[in-house]
Parts: structure tokens; C-alpha cells; sequence
């Protein structure tokens, strides 16, 4: 009989155990969503963005690379409008 009682108090902890994972992990989703809501009203995303900035290239790197990364950079942000 001691066996049962322990392999049913070892199903209940475990349940118990995945129970309060599994709440805590839905309160996360619940915070997060209603933060980043919150986020949203008090800075508009209009603000999030930032201005490019623009690099001087370093010594050592090559200037044909460089026009071709940024032929590269302008067709994506082209493309993404």
C-alpha cells in the first residue's frame, strides 16, 4: 500500500509542479502582451525608428565593397516599402 500512496504523491507533486510552470508561463504572455501595448500608446512607433546613420567608411575597407553594400541596403528598404 506504501507504494501507491507514494507513486500517487509523486503523479500529484508532478502535476502540481507543471500546473504552476504553466500558470507563470501564461502570466509572462499576458505581462509582456499588455507592456508592450502600454509601450505602444505612450511612444508611438513613428518614434521607435531611428535615423540612419551614416558611417565614414574606415581605413581598410574597400570603396567598391562599400557602394555595393549600399546598392545592396537601398534595393531591401526599397523592396520592404
Amino acid at each position: 500500500m506504501s507504494e501507491h500512496s507514494l507513486v500517487t504523491q509523486g503523479l500529484e507533486l508532478m502535476v502540481f509542479g507543471m500546473g504552476v510552470v504553466f500558470v507563470f508561463l501564461a502570466m509572462l504572455v499576458v505581462v509582456t502582451t499588455l507592456m508592450s501595448k502600454l509601450v505602444n500608446k505612450i511612444v508611438p512607433e513613428a518614434e521607435l525608428v531611428a535615423a540612419p546613420v551614416r558611417a565614414k567608411p574606415q581605413q581598410g575597407v574597400d570603396p567598391q565593397l562599400l557602394k555595393v553594400l549600399s546598392a545592396a541596403v537601398k534595393e531591401h528598404r526599397a523592396r520592404q516599402k
